[in-house]
C-alpha cells in the first residue's frame, strides 16, 4: 500500500485527485509496477515523490517501533564561562 505524501492528479486515472495522505491506489483502480515506481520516484511530470511505500503493520493501524537516532559522545570543551562557575 502506498500513501501520498504530495498533492497530484493521476493522469493515467481519468485524472483523479490525491491528496496528502489518501491511500493510493484508490479502491478499485489497478496500477501497474512501473507506474508506482514513476510516482514514487522522482522520474514523473512534478520531478518529485508523489506516493511512499507504507509498511503493512503500519497500514493496518499497528505502529512500527523506530529506531532512536544514536548519538555519538562528544568531549566538553571549557569555556572561560563554565570554568568561572
Amino acid at each position: 500500500m502506498y500513501r501520498v505524501i504530495k498533492y497530484f492528479t493521476d493522469l493515467h486515472d481519468d485524472n483523479h485527485p490525491y491528496n496528502v495522505g489518501d491511500t493510493f491506489p484508490r479502491e478499485g483502480a489497478e496500477v501497474t509496477e512501473g507506474r508506482l515506481a514513476e510516482l514514487a520516484g522522482s522520474n514523473n511530470k512534478q520531478s518529485v515523490p508523489l506516493i511512499e511505500l507504507v509498511e503493512e503493520a503500519e497500514a493496518h493501524g499497528t505502529p512500527i517501533p523506530k529506531k532512536a537516532p544514536v548519538k555519538k559522545a562528544t568531549a566538553r570543551k571549557s569555556t572561560a564561562k563554565t570554568a568561572a562557575k
